[in-house]
């Protein structure tokens, strides 16, 4: 329920801004939806370090103040899952990610149909869904807070006509500091995300 509603009060935030920038300056503006499948790794200070799975996700709303360069902020969304082990044993960990990233953007047409994005830039996140199953329990809400880190991302693509745009992207990301688990945890520790790793596709709207 908390993911949901955040997701449907950024969206509603998100839709306003685009109806305005219609209005502004409509050549100025592009809506870019990136999704893909990769992995993490999950360094622990107190605890051995695992790796994830990863379905993940951005909406950017790109503002292109520099020809082909622009500035973008938006929403990504991601599920995590995956094996581990800490003081309380093994167990299989499932983790959902909201992210709000601050990025410089390039998109460039190579040729008239073929065309290159790119982002680089920073984020901040937090955890809104965690969950440790053990073999005989399952603790939730383990970790907290936000933390913070840079992402990169490269996609080549297809412009069908002189708004709309798919193509094939890869993104990397990976956390500057940490988050920290919740004083209902049964175990202390901290933790980051390292090169977050996935390929995926890309659509891309001019408005």
């Amino acid at each position: 329920m908390k993911t949901s509603t955040l997701l449907l009060t950024l969206g509603f935030i998100l839709n306003i801004v685009v109806l305005q920038a219609q209005e502004t300056n409509p050549a100025k503006f592009n809506i870019v939806a990136y999704g893909g499948i990769g992995y993490t790794k999950v360094i622990n200070d107190d605890a051995p370090n695992y790796d994830l799975n990863v379905n993940t996700g951005d909406l950017l709303l790109s503002y292109n103040a520099w020809n082909t360069i622009g500035i973008a902020t938006g929403l990504g969304y991601s599920e995590l899952s995956g094996n581990g082990f800490n003081t309380n044993g093994n167990f299989y960990q499932e983790r959902t990610v909201i992210k709000i990233p601050l990025l410089l953007t390039l998109n460039k047409d190579i040729t008239e149909h073929l065309i290159m994005t790119g982002n680089f830039g920073f984020y901040g996140q937090t955890i809104v869904e965690d969950e440790f199953q053990y073999i005989d329990s399952i603790e939730k809400d383990v970790y907290e807070g936000f933390n913070f880190g840079m992402q990169l991302g490269l996609g080549i693509g297809y412009r069908f006509d002189e708004r709309l745009g798919f193509g094939i992207n890869f993104n990397s990301q990976s956390d500057f500091s940490s988050f920290e688990t919740s004083n209902n945890a049964t175990f202390k520790n901290e933790q980051k995300h390292k090169n977050l790793t996935s390929m995926g596709i890309f659509a891309t709207l001019k408005l």
